[in-house]
């Protein structure tokens, strides 16, 4: 029984570890790729999540009777105003895609709206939770998907230090057969990077801060992904044209932080403290 027990959690781990492992991308590889299709998406349940206060007891005096419970439900409202899904998984994208070389296959890439048209995310916000039917991208003439998938991402701190986190993967795969050509996985957190304080009571008062902080996050990724997708070996091969233009579409401009006020004897329903002058 136990060499049965120990048999499986071997299994287990090693089916954990294949998953969460990097595959490097090589030239001969990627040489073979004709027309890939980026696909970017964010899993359900990835957040945003706020694992502040409950997690660190280090805000319990400014907090004084707002449960920390209740004060990590408030900010994530704050953090869901602060940018969307769709926003994030398209920044990752399409900064990815635009700080690739000019050289094939990435100029042979398949137009993003026709990918968004045939995924019918195109006029939607929210981007599909699960994973698409990557079929849908044969008719397209793809050979290759490109996926950039977000897991979890949000705010999280430690012994009163507060920061932005994201985790996730990106990996290469053949549309036929799905054999993988290259995957990396990243995990992303701004406070073990030592990145200055990210206040949640300023998050709380200007949303815009979080925006900004997972923006830096995510420039981050894609020039983990432009470095691993620009592989040294390769045989090298001409610019053979060029991909239609690709913006990354802007947040709504942030209305001004409105004026302080005095303070309250109670917090105004669904909002945190004041932060310190």
């Amino acid at each position: 029984m136990v060499r049965s027990r120990s048999v499986l959690f071997a299994a287990v781990l090693v089916a954990f570890t294949a998953g969460c492992a990097s595959q490097r991308l090589s030239g001969a590889d990627l040489d073979r790729v004709q027309r890939p299709a980026f696909i970017s998406r964010i899993e359900d349940g990835a957040g945003p999540k706020s694992k502040v206060f409950q997690e660190d007891s280090a805000y319990s005096d400014k907090l004084k009777k707002l449960e920390p419970k209740e004060a990590d439900r408030r900010l994530t409202v704050k953090l869901q105003q602060a940018v969307t899904r769709f926003e994030l998984s398209e920044r990752l994208r399409v900064t990815t895609l635009s700080r690739l070389p000019a050289e094939p296959p990435w100029t042979d890439a398949v137009d993003p709206a026709r990918v968004a048209s045939s995924l019918e995310s195109f006029l939607v916000e929210e981007v599909p939770a699960n994973a698409p039917d990557y079929d849908l991208m044969a008719p397209l003439g793809a050979d290759t998907i490109m996926e950039f998938v977000i897991q979890d991402y949000g705010m999280r701190s430690d012994d009163g230090h507060a920061g932005a986190y994201l985790k996730g993967y990106g990996r290469m795969f053949r549309l036929d057969g799905r054999s993988e050509l290259w995957r990396r996985p990243f995990d992303l957190d701004a406070v073990e990077q030592g990145a200055p304080h990210l206040d949640p009571f300023k998050v709380g008062k200007e949303p815009e801060l979080f925006r900004l902080a997972m923006t830096e996050l995510l420039d981050k990724v894609a020039d983990m992904f432009v470095k691993d997708l620009t592989p040294q070996n390769r045989k090298g091969a001409a610019p053979s044209g060029s991909t239609a233009p690709d913006t990354v579409p802007s947040a709504v401009t942030p209305e001004p932080a409105p004026a302080p006020t005095p303070p309250e004897r109670q917090l105004p329903p669904g909002e945190l403290p004041d932060p310190d002058p």
